[in-house]
């Protein structure tokens, strides 16, 4: 484990009694690209501890910039910020992914085995490795949440999640109940085509009656 992670690790168990809780909604793409929008955040039990983890790795927008800089990635936003009305620190993070399967060589998921395989019969298999948490170091297990929302870019087939919302999957784990890892996975079959925006179409008939207008026109 780094030396910054233990620090950071002691820090939280002398000065906060801390919930911590994660939020991460994927978006996969029929290519196998997508986007990804990261929150998480931690409760303190007085205002002096703000202080002390607007400073900490986490929470730190250089840091985190550095966690997640990859040829695979293109950031589009960092953010963090203090609530002071819940006594709470946040940190957002969204980025494009060119590949799903590079996500695992982000310094960020190291660990996570973030996989988009080919199934039988045309399906796609998709899988993510959640690695275990300490929690042992003032986290409370049973209070810090885990949530994960998956849009697949199919049918979905089969799945391990808590809920389904047609091609919507959501899994929610306390960090008690992650133990020694967790692995979400679920297969489908692909969509046919990409999906299109409303306005494409709209272009679309818009020309195609302009160039039916001049064509009659014409030959009047």
């Amino acid at each position: 484990m780094k030396i910054k992670t233990i620090f950071l690790l002691i820090v939280i168990t002398f000065f906060l009694s801390s919930c911590l809780n994660y939020k991460q909604i994927t978006t996969i793409k029929t290519d196998g690209s997508g986007e990804m929008f990261i929150h998480y955040w931690l409760k303190w039990e007085d205002k002096r501890d703000s202080v002390l983890l607007n400073k900490l790795h986490i929470f730190n927008k250089d840091s985190i910039n550095s966690e997640f800089a990859s040829n695979h990635i293109m950031l589009k936003r960092i953010e963090t910020f203090v609530n002071y009305k819940d006594s709470t620190i946040h940190t957002q993070v969204q980025f494009e992914f060119n590949n799903f399967d590079s996500l695992k060589f982000t310094k960020a998921f190291k660990g996570a085995n973030f996989d988009l395989i080919d199934g039988p019969g045309g399906t796609k298999i998709f899988s993510q490795f959640i690695p275990p948490f300490a929690t042992g170091f003032g986290f409370k297990g049973d209070d810090s949440m885990i949530s994960l929302v998956y849009y697949l870019p199919g049918d979905i087939l089969d799945h391990n999640a808590d809920s389904k919302s047609r091609n919507k999957l959501t899994w929610e784990y306390s960090l008690s109940e992650i133990g020694t890892g967790k692995k979400i996975t679920a297969s489908f079959r692909p969509f046919r085509l990409k999906e299109t925006p409303d306005w494409v179409y709209y272009s679309t008939l818009t020309v195609i009656l302009i160039v039916l207008f001049y064509l009659f026109k014409k030959r009047k």
